[in-house]
C-alpha cells in the first residue's frame, strides 16, 4: 500500500494483489469486504488471521449460478433462494471439494455461497475468473467497517489495499444467510436484501415502542400501529464498537419509521448490554421486560400470524429463565401476553459458566458430574475423554461441581449438543457459538438415523422433564463399537422423538407447534422434528425471514410488548 490509484487502475490493482496471493478490503453496499482467492490456501489463511477466526466458515463469491452448482448440491429451492433478489449466502451441501482452498469451509460438509450484487463484485470476479473469500471487513467481534477513516485505521493495515468508491454508505449491513430447511427458505442472519422489510403485528401497539433484543446475534425493532421494522444483524454485543453501532440502528429505525418510541422492551437478563441501555434510556414504567423463550416462540407465532394459545418449543443455548436459572430447553403453552412452562431438559451445571460455552469438554464433565438427579445414575467418566482431557482440569472441575462453585444450572438443549459433542470425540472446544453442535450435525450427515437412543420423561415439580442421562450413557456404550457419526444421527433421532413426546404433553385447543432458538438452525433436526410433528397431528412452524436464532428475539420482544400494551 502507500500509492493511491484511481478509476480502471485501482481496479487492475486489486485484481493484481488478489490474483498473486494477496488480501484486499472491498467497500461494498452495507459495508466493507475483505476479498482473496478462495482457491489460494496460503490467502486463506491470511483472511483468518486478519480476522481473528481460526476455524468458522467463510463465504464464497461466484460469477454465476452454473459456477455455484460446481461447488454445491443445490435444488430447485436453493438455487431460487442464490438467484433472488435478496441475494443471500445460501448454505448448501458442498461439492467439488478440491475446487477451493481446504480451509474455506472449516471441514465442514456446507458451504456458504452466494452471487455478486454490485458492480465492483462484478468486475473483481469477471477480472479473476475464479471464486472468491467475500467476508466482512472487520476483526471477529467488532461491527463491519462503514466508513474510509475506519477502514484505513483498522483494516488498512491487515490488506494490500483498499478498493473504495465514493458512495457514502448510511447504514450497516451485513450480507443474510439463509438456508433451506423443509423445502422452505429460511433467513439464518437477516440483514441486506431483507432488512428493513416491515413485519406484521399479530396485536397492534398503542404506541411506538422499541425492542432491544438479546446479546448474541443482535437485533432491534421498531414497531408502531400494525408493523414491526426489524432492523439488520448488528453482532454481538460484546463491546463498545458494537454497542454504538447497536445505537446507531435505533436512531436509524426511528427516522425510517417516523416514530419515537415511548416504550421499550427487553430481556430479563440485567447483565445484557441491550437492558442496560433499556435501563438507561427508558424511566421504569416504560419498561417491560420480556422472558427470553417466550419472545423466540412468540416471533415464529407472528411471522405465521398464528391464534393463540400456541406450543412453543424453544431450543438454544442460554437465556435467563423467570426463577432466575438458565433455560434452554423449553416446552410452553403461550400467547403473545404470556406463558406458561409445561417441560424442560433435565439440568446440568456449568463449570465456569461462560468457559463452559467455549469448552464443550467441560459440558460433558457437568453432565458426568452433576446431572440432575431425575432417578438415572450418569455414566463415569469414559477413557477417551479422560485421555484427551488434563487430569488437574477434571479434578477442579468435580469440585467445581461438587461444591457449587460458579456452576451455574442450565436445562439446556444447546448444551446437551456441546456434552454430546465432545463425550463422542467430535469436539473439545468452541472457536465459534455454536461451533461443537455444529460438528455434531456434520458428523452425523452420512448416517442414516437408524434407532434412537435411550430416553424418558419424569415429572418433577408440575413439569414434564426429560431427562438427558439415559441418552448420555447410551451413546457412551454404542460408541465403543458404532462410528460416533452413526451415534450422533441416533442422538438427532432422539431428540426428535423426545421433541414430539414433550409437545404431546401440552393440552392445548390448537396444534400449532412454534419451533423457535439457534438449535433449530440445524437442518436434520428442523427437517425430522417438522414431519414428526405432522406424523403425529400437529402443524409444526419455523421462521422464515425472521431468524429462530436470537437475531429473532427482537421482534418477539415487540410482538409480546404490543400485546400486553393493547390489553392495559
Amino acid at each position: 500500500m502507500g500509492r493511491h490509484r484511481h478509476r480502471d487502475a485501482a481496479l487492475s490493482a486489486a485484481v493484481d494483489a488478489v490474483d498473486a496471493g494477496g488480501l484486499v478490503a472491498v467497500k461494498g453496499i452495507g459495508g466493507y469486504q475483505l476479498v482473496c482467492d478462495a482457491t489460494d490456501a496460503a490467502a486463506v489463511a491470511r483472511t483468518r488471521a486478519a480476522k481473528h477466526r481460526p476455524a468458522k466458515p467463510l463465504a464464497v463469491m461466484v460469477p454465476d449460478p452454473d459456477t455455484a452448482g460446481r461447488l454445491a448440491h443445490l435444488d430447485a429451492a436453493e438455487h431460487a433462494l442464490l438467484t433472488g433478489a435478496a441475494r443471500p449466502i445460501v448454505l448448501a451441501r458442498r461439492q467439488g471439494a478440491d475446487a477451493l482452498a481446504a480451509g474455506v469451509t472449516g471441514g465442514l460438509p456446507e458451504i456458504g455461497i452466494f452471487l455478486p450484487y454490485s458492480p465492483l463484485h462484478h468486475l473483481l470476479l469477471h477480472a479473476l475468473a475464479r471464486p472468491l473469500v467475500v467476508t466482512s471487513g472487520n476483526r471477529a467481534g467488532e461491527p463491519i467497517a462503514t466508513d474510509p477513516a475506519t477502514a484505513r485505521q483498522v483494516l488498512a493495515p491487515l490488506v494490500d489495499g483498499v478498493l473504495d468508491h465514493d458512495r457514502p454508505i448510511h447504514s450497516r449491513y451485513d450480507d443474510s444467510v439463509a438456508r433451506v430447511v423443509a423445502a422452505v427458505p429460511r433467513v439464518v442472519r437477516r440483514a441486506r436484501g431483507y432488512a428493513p422489510r416491515a413485519l406484521p403485528l399479530p396485536v397492534p401497539t398503542p404506541e411506538p415502542l422499541l425492542a432491544v433484543g438479546a446479546q448474541l446475534k443482535h437485533t432491534t425493532a421498531l414497531a408502531s400501529a400494525d408493523r414491526a421494522v426489524l432492523g439488520p444483524h448488528t453482532g454481538d454485543l460484546e463491546n463498545a464498537e458494537t454497542l454504538a453501532a447497536f445505537e446507531q440502528s435505533v436512531a436509524r429505525l426511528a427516522r425510517l419509521r417516523g416514530a419515537q418510541p415511548t416504550v421499550v422492551a427487553h430481556d430479563l437478563h440485567p447483565g445484557y448490554l441491550s437492558t442496560q441501555y433499556a435501563a438507561a434510556h427508558f424511566p421504569a414504567g416504560r419498561r417491560l421486560a420480556v422472558q427470553h423463550h417466550h419472545a423466540h416462540v412468540a416471533a415464529v407465532a407472528a411471522e405465521h400470524g398464528l391464534p393463540e394459545p400456541f406450543i412453543g418449543i424453544a431450543y438454544d443455548g442460554l437465556g435467563l429463565g423467570d426463577d432466575g436459572t438458565f433455560w434452554g430447553g423449553e416446552v410452553l403453552l403461550a400467547g403473545y401476553t404470556g406463558y406458561r412452562r409445561i417441560g424442560r431438559f433435565g439440568y446440568a451445571p456449568m463449570p465456569g459458566g461462560a468457559a463452559a460455552v467455549r469448552r464443550p469438554a467441560r459440558m460433558a464433565l457437568g453432565y458426568l458430574f452433576g446431572a440432575e438427579d431425575l432417578g438415572a445414575r450418569p455414566p463415569r467418566l469414559p477413557a477417551g475423554l479422560s485421555a484427551r482431557l488434563d487430569s488437574r482440569e477434571v479434578e477442579v472441575v468435580r469440585r467445581m461441581v461438587e461444591r457449587h462453585l460458579n456452576s451455574p444450572l442450565a436445562s439446556s438443549a444447546g448444551r446437551l449438543f456441546d456434552a454430546v459433542a465432545s463425550l463422542l470425540g467430535v469436539a473439545d472446544d468452541a472457536t465459534y457459538e455454536g461451533e461443537a453442535a455444529i460438528r455434531l450435525e456434520a458428523a452425523a450427515s452420512g448416517h442414516p438415523s437408524g434407532g434412537g437412543l435411550r430416553w424418558r420423561l419424569v415429572r418433577r415439580d408440575e413439569l414434564w422433564v426429560y431427562d438427558p442421562v439415559p441418552t448420555l450413557t447410551d451413546a457412551l456404550e454404542r460408541a465403543a463399537s458404532e462410528p460416533a457419526g452413526l451415534v450422533a444421527a441416533r442422538f438427532h433421532t432422539t431428540l426428535v422423538e423426545v421433541t414430539v413426546a414433550l409437545a404431546s404433553q401440552v393440552e392445548s385447543p390448537n396444534r400449532s407447534v412454534c419451533l423457535a432458538g439457534g438449535v433449530w438452525q440445524n437442518r436434520r433436526l428442523a427437517a425430522e422434528t417438522v414431519a414428526a410433528l405432522a406424523a403425529a397431528g400437529f402443524r409444526a412452524y419455523l421462521g422464515e425471514e425472521v431468524p429462530v436464532n436470537d437475531g429473532g428475539i427482537s421482534y418477539g420482544q415487540a410482538a409480546v410488548a404490543a400485546a400486553r400494551l393493547a390489553r392495559r
